[in-house]
Formats: C-alpha cells, structure tokens, sequence
C-alpha cells in the first residue's frame, strides 16, 4: 500500500493518481497500476483494453465517449503535456453537463480516472504527446458518440496559448452540442 496518492475532483468519481517514484542517479522506477492499490483506493475495475496515441502540438481529441458500451478509463501521458478533460453525462448525476480538467505531463507521471459516462478528450500543449489508456470495454466503432469541444453551455477553459493552430479530426468538428444531447434524450445511465 501507499505507492499511489487519489485526489478526488468536484466531480464525484473522477480522480487524479500520483504514484509513488523511486529515483536516484540512473533513473527512476514506479508501478503505473496495482490492482490491489487501484481497489483499496476505490478504483476496483477489471481493465480489458490499452491503448496509446501519439500526437503532435495543437491536435484536439474529443470529446468522446461509448453509448450502449461505456467505459471507464484510466489515462495518463508518457512523453510530453496534455490538458486532459471529462464532461459528466450521467443522468441525475449533480454535476450533469459540467466539466473537469488537469494537466497531464510525462514529469508529473499523474494519471486520471474517468467514470463511465462522461465525455472525454485532450488537447496537445507539447511539440509531442504519447498518451495511454486503460479501458473496461471494448471500444465499439458503431457506438461511438460525441460532443463539440467548443460548445459555450458546457464552457470548457481549454488552456491554449495565443497563435497555436487546433488540428481535430473531420468527426470531432461534426460532433454536435450538449444542448443538442441532452433534447435527444442521450443521457446516460450513472
């Protein structure tokens, strides 16, 4: 016990993990995951899925998330700084629409728990950014859905400096508003 420190957030369930590093003058050394650490601090989840993505400076992802098959995820960055945010989407939940963020940076070796049911994404603030996740499904092409990274009712504080170009993808400049969601009646179960 003790190689990890939780924060919770404002938003209940999502958490920031800072693990415990050993260091010295050849490097340093730390456990990314420990099942038996995760549950003690209330993060008893079966991971069956990891995946990576490499990005440069300015790509946004997101924000994303599973419809009928939700994930939770725990996600943190190996080379490089991201602004790392969760949308909460679950129906009856406190904190419906509203947003959190943290900076992820392969320095501060933090990582970020995401209940299911929130919306996801991330913009790249280094010249590069290697990012991994851990999923407890698996990710379903058909059942992918989405929110606008811009959209003023949620009113995400991205922190991107002057003169940086955004880069997204074709689908995430389609995905529509939260005000559009929460009219289909796409709310998710908490």
């Amino acid at each position: 016990m003790g190689k990890i420190t939780v924060e919770t957030c404002e938003i209940e369930g999502l958490k920031i993990i800072t693990p415990t590093v050993f260091g010295d003058k050849r490097g340093y050394f730390m456990e990314t995951y420990n099942y038996n650490d995760f549950a003690a601090a209330g993060i008893d989840h079966t991971f069956v899925q990891d995946n990576q993505s490499s990005s440069t400076k300015g790509v946004l992802r997101g924000l994303h998330f599973q419809i009928n098959y939700p994930q939770d995820k725990l996600v943190r960055v190996v080379k490089g700084e991201v602004f790392d945010v969760a949308v909460d989407l679950r129906e009856g939940s406190e904190t419906y629409g509203k947003w959190f963020g943290v900076l992820l940076t392969a320095e501060n070796k933090k990582q970020f728990f995401i209940p299911k049911n929130f919306a996801h994404g991330f913009v790249v603030l280094s010249d590069e950014a290697e990012f991994c996740y851990k999923c407890t499904d698996f990710y379903h092409a058909n059942d992918e859905g989405g929110l606008a990274w811009n959209d003023p009712d949620i009113g995400i504080e991205w922190p991107i400096p002057e003169g940086m170009e955004l880069n997204l993808s074709d689908k995430d400049k389609k995905w529509g508003s939260f005000k559009e969601f929460t009219e289909n009646k796409h709310s998710l179960q908490a």
